[in-house]
């Protein structure tokens, strides 16, 4: 976008009057800094959309099955695709459906295997991490589960000197 609209600038600025050589060329910069700007904002509200979408149906798919595979990632990368093309039709509800799937494979294969990398799968981690949850809240459980003891023996003893008296 920005190539383009700076040939378009200088193809249409040869009846223009510039101060200097740098006018001339700082000019033909804003023109296509503009374009930039214009065909980024346009691209970069479909790709946020399509990223979002991608993540949640993975991340769902992922959680509701309880493992993390590739055909979760290929299942994300079919909807998106359906999703994104649904409005040329069949054909194209197809169409992307087979080009979501194509490019959700090697897109989660990637990052299990990069994940995969650090030492520990992402069922792993996700175990790891809901048994230390456990263990936490099961600690805390006890303790004041303990401190309610306390305060029962402590009350029967009140009452027990009370009643001797």
């Amino acid at each position: 976008a920005f190539v383009s609209a700076r040939k378009a600038f200088i193809e249409r600025s040869h009846g223009e009057l510039f101060l200097n050589r740098a006018d001339a060329v700082q000019s033909a910069h804003r023109a296509g800094l503009r374009s930039f700007i214009r065909y980024g904002w346009r691209w970069s509200w479909r790709v946020t959309v399509f990223a979002t979408i991608f993540n949640m149906v993975s991340t769902g798919l992922s959680v509701y099955r309880d493992k993390t595979t590739i055909s979760n990632f290929a299942a994300a990368g079919g909807f998106t695709g359906a999703v994104f093309r649904m409005h040329l039709g069949l054909q194209g509800l197809a169409g992307g459906i087979v080009f979501g799937t194509a490019f959700g494979i090697p897109a989660g294969g990637l990052l299990m295997a990069l994940h995969s990398l650090t030492g520990e799968t992402l069922q792993e981690k996700r175990n790891r991490e809901r048994r230390e949850l456990y263990e936490q809240k099961l600690a805390e459980w006890q303790s004041r589960l303990s401190v309610t003891e306390v305060l029962g023996q402590t009350e029967n003893k009140a009452q027990g000197g009370l009643k001797m008296d």
